[in-house]
């Protein structure tokens, strides 16, 4: 086995996301020497064009139904309200530029040597930085960590090129009148609500007869019916023709035969792994049917020098899944004993449309087909505070229960905080905690998330 003396360092990471900063931060804690390598920002997706500005705008958004919420507690605004694009954006990028520098000093406090440029393969235990005077430098390691993430993907029609990607959505010079999204995973929703609430004219269009494919189809079916309450235009079992620029904006085509004229249209149509320029040729890797690299329980590639995780590999494509895979990774490699392998099947999520969805676990569907018999206990409820705002959301909470050994598989939130509701409740679900220590909990009251420990009688 070839001495740590060497090379350069004992690890270096390609990318400086949250999976690739919690790498060399852990590992250089240990004694370890750690480079990492960015030719972007700091922080990855999550910080500068993911969770981080799409949450803040989902704040942004909420504000519009509030207003007239509470219109029914006695609170009169002195004028009509008014939204300013620009001041959220500009704030935005001000509250991004602080993340990035704390980012920045905790690589420095690690002792974490950064190189600003764009790493590429050229051996198993080299890469070659390329910077943009073009200068090129070559580093060499014992281990690499490849931690590029994703990057977002626009399929190909006739004027595809006038679509905006996620990357591009927060900084628009102005507010579109008209909204249209395509796609129905995660951040479609998220956007569609988001502008919605914001005052455009919101459309979702998806070539699937349901949007959210995977979660539990009767939180998928009521987010729908919530979603299309708030005024979102919700078109499935359709998709975009072609879209043609024109004076009034963007005319698309749908292949259902119908047309509209929208301002801006967001492409929200998946992300594939972040390897363009990576050299994975160079070193004998290639992604798989996925589309993603296979790894080992010690998030080792085909060449054991070269590791990977986070959006790279094919685990649940989430900003804490990252970090939590960046902590087992250190302790396998630069730790003295062995870890427990990260359940995957328990992670938590949740969806910041309007209302939220939080989950954990399996499905309904899911259940049913791994256990067999289950019970499914379902509450579905107008909040306690729209029985004064007069707004008609309603609020669903559902435990999905192993039959045979009465434990709590799966729960699902969709309402106002769901996210921050099920955090507390996937601790249980990950402690494998039954149906009757639910019963035995006291509610917190007069609360939404008590339902989640007084549902008695099962759905079915």
């Amino acid at each position: 086995m070839s001495k740590v003396a060497e090379y350069d360092y004992d690890l270096l990471v390609i990318g400086a996301g949250s999976g690739g900063v919690r790498t060399a931060r852990m590992a250089a804690a240990t004694g370890a020497r750690v480079a990492i390598v960015e030719d972007r920002y700091l922080g990855g997706t999550c910080v500068n064009v993911g969770c981080v500005p799409k949450k803040l705008y989902a704040y942004a958004s909420h504000f519009n139904s509030v207003f007239d919420d509470a219109t029914g507690f006695g609170w009169q605004l002195p004028g009509e309200a008014s939204f300013d694009w620009a001041t959220l954006r500009d704030n935005k990028t001000s509250e991004i530029k602080r993340l990035n520098g704390i980012y920045l000093r905790l690589l420095e406090t690690a002792g974490v040597s950064l190189y600003h440029g764009r790493g590429r393969l050229e051996g198993a235990h080299t890469v070659a930085i390329s910077r943009q005077q073009g200068e090129e430098q070559r580093v060499t390691a014992q281990r690499i960590l490849l931690a590029t993430g994703g990057w977002p993907w626009v399929p190909t029609f006739p004027g595809s090129e006038y679509t905006l990607t996620s990357n591009q959505i927060f900084d628009l010079d102005r507010l579109p009148e008209r909204f249209l999204v395509l796609g129905g995973g995660y951040i479609a929703v998220e956007f569609a609500s988001i502008f919605n609430g914001l005052g455009s004219e919101a459309h979702l269009i998806y070539r699937g007869d349901l949007f959210l494919k995977g979660f539990d189809n009767e939180v998928r079916e009521f987010t729908r019916q919530e979603m299309d309450r708030q005024g979102v235009h919700l078109h499935f079992d359709t998709n975009i023709e072609a879209i043609e620029k024109n004076e009034a904006g963007y005319q698309v085509a749908l292949t259902n035969g119908d047309t509209m004229e929208v301002d801006a249209v967001l492409a929200a149509t998946g992300r594939r792994a972040n390897v363009a320029g990576l050299g994975l040729a160079s070193v004998g890797l290639s992604l798989n049917e996925q589309g993603k690299l296979d790894v080992n329980e010690r998030f080792e590639t085909d060449v054991p020098s070269i590791l990977a995780l986070g959006d790279l590999i094919d685990t649940p494509e989430l900003t804490p899944v990252a970090i939590a895979e960046a902590m087992l990774l250190v302790d396998h490699h630069f730790g003295t004993v062995a870890p427990e392998p990260l359940d995957y099947t328990r992670v938590p999520t949740a969806v910041f449309c309007h209302p939220n969805i939080g989950t954990v676990g399996l499905s309904e569907e899911a259940a049913r087909q791994q256990f067999g018999t289950i019970r499914v206990y379902r509450t579905d409820f107008r909040a306690m505070k729209h029985t004064l705002s007069g707004s008609q959301e309603r609020t669903l909470m559902k435990l999905v229960v192993d039959e045979a050994t009465d434990v709590v598989v799966g729960a699902h939130m969709v309402g106002d905080d769901a996210g921050e509701v099920i955090q507390g409740i996937a601790i249980a679900v990950r402690a494998g905690l039954t149906k009757k220590d639910f019963d035995n909990t006291v509610g917190i009251h007069p609360t939404g998330a008590e339902e989640f420990v007084t549902m008695r009688t099962p759905a079915r």
